[in-house]
């Protein structure tokens, strides 16, 4: 049987032709591919591969290999060392990266002993009978993500963990617990004063003269995108609709109701004999039947705690320092490192005196923690190499001086500009703080940051590094999102996508309302108001199509 020639294959074809002949082109006029837009090619290509090829892995290593061509001006031993040596072996050597990834395999074990130890089981038993609705659910996961402020690593596996039986039990599919997930992680820690992202942002205007602190608390009301991201939440829960990629995954109010009912129906029990059902056939360790709702609470009641204090400790907050100033001096890194550790340890002692686990049985929880983070892990590491590929390029210079031209001309749609520039670029690198660090300096040195252009043109670098990187396959909150949901990365980035491309276009205007009254008591509720209207129009839009797709 012969196989169609699809749009896919010819969409593959189309797009390798156009790579190849753009860099025969630039190699052939003897182009400059460091400090230009060149700079930006080899992340553009890697997520058009991503996404039309639905591979990430070859897609982002394909991505790699040209920086290092562009880099090393087509030479093959020249590629090998900046790919390899510069690349791949500096990623990994950092230390901060490396941080997070010891984080990532402590938290993947302290995930799989609440498993083992029937945590997870009994919490999925507990929310099934105090919260009864869909909207319920996604409300809970809404309000956890914006608890967990701290760090956005820590926001997207946490909540991914706690929040997946709750969302399977009613019907949330893995796509849309993905994008809460991700739409409470940057979004959220970006407008909280007491947060890694606070820190950082503050870190980079630590010499123009002004508290970096202070600076980030004015421009939280100018932050559009964190704001009408939650706002949009909040909407598609309360509404009960969704559209775009997403109404693949995620069936009709109408339709999941009579999903369940009919499933309910056929197996002849309720959905609480279901899970008991479920248990009986795959949980052959009696310990899981013996767990309670505390064996998930406190773990991650102790794991909160425990990295606040670890992110102080880092902080210099045990060496006299305050708690602002601590966490404006904090390295997430370490903090998370030591809280996780810490957590680990009391998790191994807890379980021992509840006698829900043996310790062979926690002990092998350590690989099996590393074996679920290895997909996660990879694609960091791919990410943070593409990252070091394009940075090598000048990307940050190209960018410098594309907003320095357009200071001049456009100086009412500067604080527009720059949130578009800051998503195209975080999109890109898949990086916020990257972004922060190229747009923030520039924009203090355009528009003082003691007038009120000035903090709107600040929010606006944080506003577009956010939309970029909450956009961008390549980000590492990304996909921390789709780990923590246990989500196909590129079906997360795929359903995500039109809903980031909503807030973003409003928050577009919003930031041109901004430019010409930079007074955010006005400005603020009209973005609200514009967030939701936009909301229920796409209602109507989505609510007419629905009976001719059927």
């Amino acid at each position: 049987m012969k196989k169609k020639f699809g749009k896919s294959a010819i969409a593959k074809i189309v797009f390798a032709f156009a790579v190849v002949a753009l860099l025969v082109i630039g190699a052939a006029t003897g182009a400059e591919f460091q400090f230009s837009a060149w700079a930006l090619l080899p992340p553009v290509i890697a997520i058009g591969l991503a996404l039309v090829t639905k591979e990430v892995y070859s897609s982002l290593f394909i991505g790699i290999l040209i920086g290092g061509l562009l880099y090393s001006g087509f030479s093959f031993e020249g590629t090998l060392v900046h790919v390899f040596q510069d690349g791949f072996v500096a990623s990994v050597a950092d230390s901060y990266n490396v941080g997070i990834l010891i984080f990532l395999v402590l938290l993947g074990a302290i995930v799989a002993l609440m498993n083992k130890a029937g945590g997870s089981e009994a919490f999925g038993r507990w929310a099934s009978e105090h919260i009864k609705t869909k909207t319920g659910a996604q409300l809970a996961t809404i309000a956890l993500g914006v608890l967990i402020f701290i760090d956005y690593y820590f926001n997207c596996l946490t909540v991914g963990s706690v929040m997946r039986p709750v969302a399977e039990k009613h019907g949330i599919s893995k796509e849309k617990l993905s994008y809460l997930i991700d739409a409470t992680a940057a979004p959220v820690c970006i407008i909280a004063p007491v947060s890694s992202w606070a820190a950082a942002v503050a870190g980079f205007v630590k010499d123009s003269g002004v508290s970096g602190f202070s600076l980030f608390v004015r421009a939280i009301p100018y932050n559009f995108y964190a704001i009408l991201t939650i706002v949009m939440m909040l909407c598609l829960a309360f509404m009960k609709f969704d559209y775009g990629y997403m109404r693949k995954f995620e069936p009709s109010t109408a339709e999941n109701a009579k999903q369940k009912l009919d499933a309910m129906v056929k197996r002849q029990g309720s959905f609480a004999e279901q899970i008991e059902a479920k248990e009986e056939d795959t949980i052959k360790d009696k310990s899981r039947k013996n767990g309670k709702v505390v064996d998930l609470v406190l773990p991650i009641v102790v794991l909160i705690i425990a990295c606040v204090i670890g992110m102080l400790y880092s902080g210099g907050f045990f060496e006299g320092s305050g708690i602002i100033e601590s966490f404006s001096n904090s390295d997430a890194s370490v903090g998370l490192v030591l809280g996780s550790a810490c957590t680990f340890i009391f998790v191994v002692i807890y379980y021992l005196l509840r006698r829900v686990l043996k310790f062979a049985d926690i002990m092998s929880s350590l690989p099996e923690g590393f074996k679920a983070m290895v997909p996660a892990i990879l694609i960091l590491v791919f990410a943070w190499t593409l990252k070091a590929m394009t940075f090598s390029l000048g990307a940050q210079e190209y960018v410098e001086s594309v907003i320095y031209g357009a200071k001049d001309a456009l100086k009412v749609m500067l604080p527009a500009i720059i949130f578009l520039v800051g998503c195209l670029l975080a999109f890109s690198t898949g990086t916020s703080w990257g972004t922060f660090g190229i747009l923030i300096p520039i924009t203090i040195t355009v528009f003082p940051i003691t007038t009120p252009i000035g903090v709107v043109c600040v929010s606006a670098c944080m506003a577009g590094a956010v939309c970029g990187d909450h956009c961008s396959p390549i980000s590492d909150t990304t996909i921390m999102a789709s780990a923590g949901a246990d989500c196909d990365h590129i079906n997360h980035v795929n359903t995500q996508l039109p809903y980031a491309i909503t807030v973003a276009a409003v928050s577009f205007v919003c930031y041109i309302i901004a430019g010409i009254i930079p007074n955010w008591l006005i400005v603020l509720p009209v973005s609200i108001a514009l967030m939701i209207g936009t909301m229920f129009v796409i209602r109507n839009i989505a609510a007419h199509k629905e009976p001719a797709e059927a």
